[in-house]
């Protein structure tokens, strides 16, 4: 049993800094670059293999496969998203088999390993836009987040605190003692 806690320790360690993509494709793609750079001298990076982070915007099944529509968001050496808040543009990706929309649904995170192809052009509401467009060699879809803090915003009050509790409102949803 000594024996075995180091090894269990050490192998945790390990295995949580492990990318969320194949190793060699991390180690072969590209991380940092702007969308507006690829757009801008797109015969420079064609055939490249980009990793790149989004948020779905939408999925659509097609005769090549599904086409997925997302919001550009930069990734670190691991592929995990960073910087969610700024909007960097948008590109399409191409995954060469069947997606189902209801799980590549709008607002999920994902990491795709794409190859560049080139430029598409499509709308965003009545906007011509010019896409970067990827085909997909390996994607990852972000487990979705629950919001907790939304609900319970504070710890909650315990005995006997709350009963002498200064304010009317309770923001748990429970009314004080005295109301009844």
């Amino acid at each position: 049993m000594r024996r075995l806690l180091p090894i269990m320790l050490i192998s945790l360690m390990v295995l949580s800094c492990a990318p969320v993509l194949r190793y060699d494709l991390m180690k072969r793609g590209i991380f940092d670059v702007r969308l507006s750079d690829i757009k801008k001298t797109p015969e420079l990076h064609r055939r490249k293999l980009f990793i790149l982070g989004g948020i779905i915007v939408k999925t659509t099944a097609t005769k090549e496969g599904a086409l997925i529509e997302a919001s550009y968001v930069p990734v670190d050496s691991r592929g995990y998203l960073k910087n969610i808040s700024a909007s960097n543009g948008r590109f399409l990706a191409l995954y060469k088999d069947f997606l189902d929309p209801l799980i590549f649904r709008q607002n999920r995170e994902i990491t795709i390993a794409g190859v560049f192809r080139g430029t598409r052009l499509g709308k965003i509401d009545e906007m011509d836009y010019s896409y970067p467009f990827f085909e997909i060699e390996e994607l990852y879809l972000w487990e979705e987040m629950r919001d907790y803090y939304r609900r319970y915003p504070y710890p909650p009050s315990y005995y006997p605190y709350w009963r002498y509790s200064p304010w009317w409102y309770d923001p748990w949803g429970y009314d004080p003692w005295w109301r009844y």
